[in-house]
């Protein structure tokens, strides 16, 4: 009886390795090439690392690997010289350079005695390195010995390589600060999925986050505001004597540490200072560096801003004055200290949501623009982004600015973010200006994901669906000045890291695969199934995840003196149940089929997905009130 035992507990674990070596193969971003093979590699505690022991590069990428596999299996991987072939995995790089593979390309292929990563350089065994986890269960992603665990990677053939040079994740430190451990949280997952670039979003109208140590006051005193919670943008103005504790700011020793810590994981950081609008906590700093005079506070989340559906307006002046000498002078200080201390081409100047009603006040904007033979306002921004530029290329570095630095005439070697949709990056592209694109409507990842009603209130939705049709070369654009892409997160709504993950995941999944995989790879079901696979190690890995791709969509018109009621779901293969009697709806209920008229007196609606008997969904509750608001909105 037990051997009879024994064997059916041998026949259980291979039909579970043989279940995950031909089904649970689930990359992201999708490779270029995947063939799988019969064979399957099996790790273990007498598996040894070849790697080439002269190269710190290299060496540092198999730690990199070393590491994360002893957390997870306990497993010590000893290096053996490159004649070993039984049991091993082997890092090389190529003698002759492969030129499909380029920089940042790899190759895999695993055999029963062996698993071979090749490139051309580190930056490719390194990818090569994200793949290789992400072949293993999903249980290496644990941070301790994950026992009874089958550490089986499937056989494969792979060649990878990227699409885009840039695929970069921006990180808003400034609305809500987030210390240097924190960014390299951040670092570590976003390197997991092939992204390469850390825009960090450092000055802002709430705080300038990083030492500038010929202008102290930049961070004594803009870098602090009054601590509030709720949601931003809707607070009351702070008291004169409300003390001033929020904040905190990057010296520039935590810089270079951060830089460090990304360049040993091929990751460069685009510093963004963000000039002539959004510069509150500076102009608090330094009062005479605006048009208008008065007295002026780091904005801690009250209104400063009027948006209406034409434009907006500042209710505060929170720009550096084009016409003012000084500004200039202070900037080529700043500008000095970031271009020392950041190692990567470009500096990002902003140049965003500037208002300008303020300097249509200012007699020096009129003398400006007098003088300069400026025609409006637009051209009163372009010339200061143009002495910006000058003032960045005397550092040795380029410009990158968001599309609005179009406005008024580009500058002549900028290179421009296009971020309003797709229309500013082709025409910069047409101008043979290098181009990035991160068009809100698709890459914009503070934005809602979901209902409004169960997700974190946002102006605007982007659901996963829409960042997976990210497409970074715009229509007609020549593709060569089409550097790549990348996602944002604002974070004036985010107050801690556990929700900068819920807001990034799972649609930097989507965009990694935007600007890594070739285009005519994407397919959008498949693309789920390996999203699903990723939630459950980002469960392993206690990493938090956004599930609003299960949730009902809801949408609602007027149909007479009713409401009609349209449900449908990202996911297919969802079941959607309802109800109008204020209970909670489960697989009994009413399911969805058609759309459905709403009774005259009922009070709130609720909605839930099910996947076969298992609810997947988030129980949504809509009140009438709110349906009857989004109807007429429509109107």
């Amino acid at each position: 009886m037990k051997s009879l035992s024994l064997l059916f507990a041998s026949f259980w674990m291979l039909a579970k390795v043989f279940a995950q070596t031909s089904t649970d193969i689930a990359i992201i971003p999708q490779p270029v090439s995947l063939e799988k093979t019969n064979a399957r590699f099996s790790l273990n505690n007498q598996t040894k690392v070849t790697a080439d022991a002269k190269n710190a590069d290299v060496q540092r990428v198999v730690r990199f690997f070393a590491d994360q596999v002893h957390l997870a299996t306990g497993f010590t991987l000893a290096a053996a010289p490159a004649a070993v072939k039984a049991n091993t995995i082997g890092f090389k790089l190529n003698k002759t350079a492969d030129q499909t593979l380029g920089k940042e390309g790899y190759l895999i292929n695993v055999t029963p005695t062996s698993v071979q990563v090749t490139a051309n350089d580190a930056a490719g065994l390194f990818y090569g390195v994200q793949t290789l986890l992400q072949l293993l269960p999903k249980e290496i992603e644990s941070h301790s010995v994950a026992k009874k665990t089958a550490w089986v990677i499937p056989g494969v053939k792979i060649t990878d390589y990227p699409r885009f040079a840039w695929r970069g994740l921006m990180f808003d430190v400034v609305r809500h600060f987030f210390t240097k451990e924190q960014v390299k949280e951040y670092i570590d997952e976003m390197v997991k999925y092939k992204y390469n670039l850390l825009h960090l979003h450092l000055t802002d109208d709430q705080g300038w986050r990083v030492e500038i140590k010929s202008l102290p006051k930049l961070t004594e005193v803009g870098a602090w505001r009054v601590d509030k919670t709720g949601t931003f943008g809707t607070f009351t103005p702070p008291a004169e004597n409300e003390p001033r504790t929020y904040g905190g700011f990057y010296t520039q020793d935590d810089i270079k540490e951060l830089i460090k810590y990304a360049a040993d994981r091929f990751v460069n950081i685009l510093p963004e200072v963000d000039v002539p609008g959004h510069s509150m906590a500076a102009v608090a700093a330094y009062p005479e560096l605006s048009c208008t005079p008065g007295t002026y506070r780091v904005a801690s989340g009250e209104k400063f801003m009027q948006w209406t559906d034409t434009g907006f307006y500042a209710l505060v002046d929170n720009t550096l004055c084009p016409a003012n000498d000084k500004v200039y002078e202070v900037l080529d200080k700043v500008f000095t200290e970031i271009a020392q201390l950041f190692p990567f081409e470009y500096i990002h100047m902003g140049g965003d949501e500037c208002a300008k009603n303020f300097w249509e006040k200012s007699d020096a904007i009129k003398q400006l623009m007098q003088r300069e033979n400026l025609k409006d306002l637009h051209e009163v921004q372009s010339y200061f982004v143009k002495k910006v530029e000058k003032i960045i290329e005397s550092k040795g570095k380029k410009l990158i600015g968001w599309d609005e630095i179009l406005e008024g005439g580009l500058a002549p070697n900028a290179a421009v973010m296009s971020w309003r949709g797709s229309k500013g990056g082709a025409e910069a592209a047409k101008m043979q200006h290098d181009v990035v694109m991160s068009p809100n409507n698709n890459v914009y990842i503070d934005l809602m994901q979901g209902d409004g009603a169960i997700e974190p209130p946002v102006y605007k939705t982007v659901r996963l669906k829409d960042s997976y049709k990210f497409e970074p070369v715009p229509e007609g654009a020549d593709p060569k000045y089409i550097k790549g892409g990348q996602a944002n997160l604002w974070t004036e709504q985010i107050y801690n890291m556990r929700h900068v993950q819920y807001m990034t995941w799972p649609r930097a999944f989507a965009v990694a695969e935007c600007v890594w995989s070739p285009a005519e790879k994407k397919n959008w079901n498949d693309f789920i199934r390996r999203v699903e696979a990723h939630f459950e190690r980002f469960n392993v890995a206690e990493i938090k995840y956004a599930p609003s791709m299960y949730d009902a969509i809801i949408n609602v018109s007027r149909d007479g003196d009713q409401l009609k009621l349209e449900l449908s779901t990202e996911v297919e293969g969802l079941d959607i149940y309802y109800s109008f009697d204020n209970s909670f709806p489960d697989r009994f209920y009413p399911k969805y089929s058609q759309p459905v008229k709403i009774p005259v007196d009922v009070q709130n609606v609720r909605v839930i997905t099910y996947r076969g008997k298992d609810p997947i969904g988030r129980m949504i509750t809509i009140p009438i009130a709110e349906l009857k608001k989004r109807a007429d909105k429509k109107k």
